[in-house]
């Protein structure tokens, strides 16, 4: 087998070229790598940890807190739907009729805003894309970096305008009786990082949120500063994946996805004692090299299963 994989390969690495000139003649060739590159990042879905998880939890369950939860808990399909029943999410919606909407489904929503402070905040609300309401005015000078057709513009308008009852996320919890986090998701459109700023004592074990290279909205705070604050609460990045067209060689708009800093004895800490809960979400995300790399280097005591687990996306 291995002597096959071997003389394909070399096969493969001769065609390359042609098949990329043919790619350029037809105008595909971004199209084509944007498709493998999708793939390769979904690759470890194919496998299904869901007896694993279980035995790991053992009924317990990751408590998420997903600000900005427009559509529901995961309605983007960031990862497969079927580890869903593993979570308890904390639903975030300041928009009255969504909110609503998520209380029918949903255990905990918390149907303010969140900011850094107790404050008032002004909520600039699109009503042809309502997940794209934000606390900043989009610009539309910024449209192009995104490709967005000018005949698109119109549904950036705002169309209508809310003063919203902003708390901090430590209050928010602590009004829920929640006294743990888990895993935190921010979609806000430009208010992660003063969202983050009231985190207080909470050390979630995974965190994703969106970031805006360069950001569609007004005055948002450069993007660098975001990764910094996560940087001086301890967190790594540990992927980035891109969000729609662009006109620059790096994406304009990302999700990126931080785990505690495993290299200092404070993320050491986090992980031990939550061992359980990190490796779900490990395996949940896919990110299957890093968790055995963190394994060994921290000497996790770990099921033995996961080290012989292959990383397809790096196949």
């Amino acid at each position: 087998m291995f002597y096959h994989k071997k003389i394909f390969r070399s096969f493969l690495k001769k065609i390359l070229p042609l098949i990329f000139n043919i790619f350029q003649f037809f105008s595909v060739n971004r199209r084509v790598i944007n498709f493998l590159n999708d793939k390769s990042f979904e690759a470890n879905n194919k496998y299904n940890f869901d007896q694993s998880i279980e035995d790991l939890l053992r009924n317990s369950k990751i408590l998420a807190l997903d600000i900005g939860a427009y559509g529901g808990f995961n309605s983007d399909n960031y990862f497969p739907s079927r580890y869903e029943k593993f979570f308890e999410p904390i639903m975030v919606e300041p928009q009255r009729d969504e909110a609503e909407k998520l209380k029918k489904k949903y255990t905990y929503v918390i149907d303010k805003g969140l900011w850094s402070s107790t404050t008032n905040k002004k909520l600039f609300f699109l009503k042809n894309r309502p997940g794209s309401s934000s606390m900043y005015k989009p610009n539309k000078k910024f449209f192009s970096a995104y490709r967005i057709d000018q005949k698109n513009y119109k549904n950036f308008e705002i169309t209508d305008e809310f003063e919203i009852k902003c708390e901090t996320i430590e209050k928010s919890l602590r009004e829920i009786s929640i006294d743990k986090l888990d895993y935190l998701k921010i979609d806000t459109q430009g208010s992660e990082l003063e969202i983050l700023k009231g985190l207080g004592d909470y050390k979630p074990l995974m965190v994703r949120t969106e970031v805006q290279i360069l950001s569609m909205y007004e005055d948002v705070p450069n993007w660098s500063k975001l990764l910094g604050s996560l940087y001086e609460k301890n967190y790594v990045i540990c992927d980035w994946k891109g969000i729609g067209p662009h006109v620059t060689r790096t994406p304009v708009e990302c999700e990126m996805l931080f785990v505690p800093n495993f290299r200092n004895d404070e993320g050491k800490k986090l992980i031990i004692e939550n061992k359980e809960k990190f490796i779900s979400l490990m395996l949940i995300f896919g990110q299957i090299d890093l968790l055995k790399n963190i394994i060994k280097d921290i000497k996790l005591d770990a099921p033995e299963f996961i080290e012989k687990i292959q990383d397809r996306y790096f196949n």
